[in-house]
This record gives structure tokens, sequence and C-alpha cells, in this order.
């Protein structure tokens, strides 16, 4: 078994959870390679230092993780496009369906990065975080009981899953809450989120330097 490594901004991070993290999106017309890479290090540094700036980005990078057979990822050349960390593997677009279908278990994201203009995605219509950017969203699921945040998380785990990061790494001030605040609110978030989404864990986030 092998873990690949693929950094991707806001949209394409939504596109797999609409898959329910087991798939990659399709490539776009003029993309006719998708681009996994072969060790962490260089997908963080894609995603935090290309990713947070670029507004299709979503000002946002997401490091995927993702387990293969090594015996099928033999199949695909390996290409260094840089430095010797900067290893890839070149898979041509109409293999994407096959490759997709050879991802043991779910797509993981281990690291996210924000960028200065963040707005996160949109909350879906039911939620309780209509309305609010991602630096009042947390104080609102704060400020639920047990039951209603168990009840949100599961509406709205696809938000959850790409802010998680922005709400730990983001001050709490700007928040408008205290660190127990953000504490508290963050432990019970985890919390709801482990009783559902285990094979999903929550990524660690941090805030892009500015530019």
């Amino acid at each position: 078994m092998r873990t690949l490594y693929r950094p991707v901004g806001l949209r394409e991070l939504e596109l797999i959870l609409d898959a329910d993290a087991r798939a990659f999106p399709p490539r776009l017309p003029d993309q006719p390679v998708f681009y996994p890479v072969l060790n962490e290090g260089y997908a963080v540094q894609i995603a935090r230092d290309w990713n947070t700036p670029d507004a299709f980005s979503g000002y946002a990078g997401f490091v995927t993780a993702f387990d293969l057979e090594e015996s099928f990822l033999a199949r695909y050349e390996r290409k260094v496009v840089g430095a010797s960390q900067h290893e890839e593997l070149w898979v041509p677009a109409e293999e994407l369906r096959e490759f997709n279908e050879r991802i043991v278990a779910r797509i993981r994201v281990t690291r996210a990065f924000y960028g200065e203009r963040y707005e996160g995605p949109q909350p879906p219509s039911a939620s309780v975080l209509q309305g609010r950017d991602p630096r009042g969203q947390l104080r609102v699921l704060g400020a639920l009981d047990a039951a209603a945040l168990a009840q949100e998380v599961e509406r709205s785990w696809k938000l959850v899953l790409a802010n998680h990061g922005f709400w730990s790494a983001c001050a709490p001030a700007q928040q408008g809450l205290s660190e127990a605040q953000v504490a508290s609110a963050l432990g019970a978030l985890r919390e709801a989120w482990g009783r559902h989404y285990t094979a999903l864990p929550l990524p660690p986030g941090e805030l892009a330097a500015p530019r």
C-alpha cells in the first residue's frame, strides 16, 4: 500500500466531499493529466503557497491523502518537476475513473491552510450558519446544545470539515470569543464529529502569511 497526496483548493475539496470522499472530480478539457504527489511536504508547499492567495482556489489549500496498492501505481510514470522532493505521478485524465476506483477507503484531509480572504463554503439552506462568514460561525455552533450541535454537524458536515482548521487557527478575538470559549466550542464540535465521521478526521489548520 502507498499513500499519495494531492493539494486542492476549496472547490475541488467540495467536489471530493460530494463524492463521499471516495473520488477526485474529472479533469477539465484543458487538463489532460491528474497529478498526485509522492510526499506530504510537496503537497503542503503547494497548498500553502499557491492555493491560499488564489481566488479560484477559494483562498484556501487543503492537503488530501489517499491510499492505493503499489502494484497498481507501478503503471504510472514518476516525474520530478523541480527539486528532488517535487515528485509526482502523471495519471492520464482518461484513466482517472479507474484510478478513483482503486482508492482504498476514503480520501482524507490532513492539513488545511487559509488566506486572508477566505470566505469558506456556502452553508446549506437549513443551516443555522446561514448569513455568517467563517469568523462568526464557531460562536453560533458553540451556543448550541449537544443535540442541536449534532444535528448541525450532520447537516453541514462538508462545511465543518473545510472550516475546522480555520476556527482552530483564527484568533479568538476575531471570532468574537475568548480562548476558553473557542476551546469549549471546538471540543464539543469534535465530540459530535467523532460520533459520525470517524473515517474523516478533522484537519489542523494554519493561516497563511499575508501577501
